[in-house]
């Protein structure tokens, strides 16, 4: 209870957000099966604010879903900068393309169909900015798999990396254990550093060194 008090406060307590994000949270609450996938208000803030802080070139994005997260990002890139985000379910990713269309930063937004295992090795850059929202099955090959695109100084943000508080449970589940061990690796990991915060469903904010 008091976790959700702690979340209820801070999102009580920030900046207001604009209109657009407004309309597609509405939009993803009323017309999705799973809208707590959706970053949302207060976590898209901390997204925005770290993205406006890097100024990045560059940003890759894994998990669009209705694209909340992709334009809060979008809006800390430089003027010739872009976002690369890449969902697997496109039926959802045309309420996202919906949005997308109408941002500031649609022409620096490509939207990408299809499996980011595959996709993420025929993307030509070095990123500044990654942010990991898929199948949390996978946290650990995406991870390995960006790393060595990630420039010097780069940020990777996993989501979910608390996973409603199952990660310190006694016999968690599968995929509990395998985002645990998710997170003792990047703890343990000597190419980057990093630090857990627990907003909303936790994010774990990882710098290459």
């Amino acid at each position: 209870m008091e976790y959700q008090l702690l979340n209820k406060y801070i999102d009580n307590n920030k900046s207001k957000v604009d209109e657009l994000l407004d309309q597609l949270h509405r939009e993803t609450q009323l017309k999705t099966l799973a809208p707590q996938m959706s970053s949302g208000p207060t976590q898209g803030r901390l997204l925005e604010l770290i993205s406006k802080l890097v100024q990045p070139q560059t940003i890759l994005e894994i998990g669009t879903y209705t694209g909340y997260a992709t334009i809060c990002l979008a809006k800390g890139l430089t003027p010739n900068g872009k976002i690369y985000t890449i969902d697997i379910n496109e039926e959802v990713g045309q309420i996202a393309k919906k949005y997308f269309d109408q941002c500031l930063n649609e022409p620096q937004i490509i939207q990408i169909f299809g499996d980011a295992m595959i996709l993420i090795p025929s993307i030509e850059e070095m990123f500044d900015i990654a942010f990991i929202d898929a199948d949390k099955e996978r946290y650990l090959d995406y991870y390995e798999l960006i790393l060595p695109k990630m420039k010097s100084g780069g940020i990777i943000l996993a989501d979910n990396i608390l996973w409603y508080g199952k990660v310190w449970e006694v016999n968690p589940d599968r995929r509990t254990q395998l985002l645990h061990k998710f997170n003792q690796v990047v703890a343990n990991d000597p190419r980057v550093e990093n630090i857990i915060i627990p907003l909303r469903d936790g994010i774990n904010v990882i710098r290459k060194k």
